[in-house]
């Protein structure tokens, strides 16, 4: 078996151009990596939500587009990264991530809250806010 699972099947799809601040050409979204992990996260001023996903991962890539929403409609109230769990294994492991897509809300460098798995723009939503 293999260490992650996606919960609702393998698909590749090809990753967005990333420019060199870690950032998707034209995304909000961050990716952050083990070694920038705890300054990205741990340390921020500001609430976390970080999507731990898989370019192989189906559901990860369908909402990889509604957390990019979320991260423009939420300004500066939230940050929003992401976590390639195949590049990046000492993350996933001290979190104790089994499955794609898994969000992790921090606060004051704390897991506040999990979800695993897809959901609609709307849940997420009421999801982050009832969190941070």
């Amino acid at each position: 078996m293999a260490p992650f699972m996606c919960l609702t099947g393998r698909v590749k799809v090809p990753l967005a151009p990333t420019g060199s601040n870690g950032k998707e050409d034209g995304m909000s979204t961050t990716h952050v990596s083990d070694a920038s992990f705890e300054a990205d996260v741990l340390k921020s001023s500001e609430p976390v939500l970080v999507d731990f996903w898989a370019e192989w991962c189906g559901p990860c890539k369908a909402i990889a587009p509604v957390l990019e929403e979320i991260a423009q409609e939420m300004g500066g109230k939230l940050k929003i990264v992401k976590v390639d769990i195949d590049r990046n294994a000492q993350t996933p492991k001290k979190y104790g991530i089994r499955g794609v897509p898994t969000l992790m809300l921090f606060k004051d460098g704390q897991v506040a809250a999990t979800k695993v798995g897809a959901e609609p723009k709307r849940k997420l939503l009421e999801w982050v806010n009832s969190n941070i």
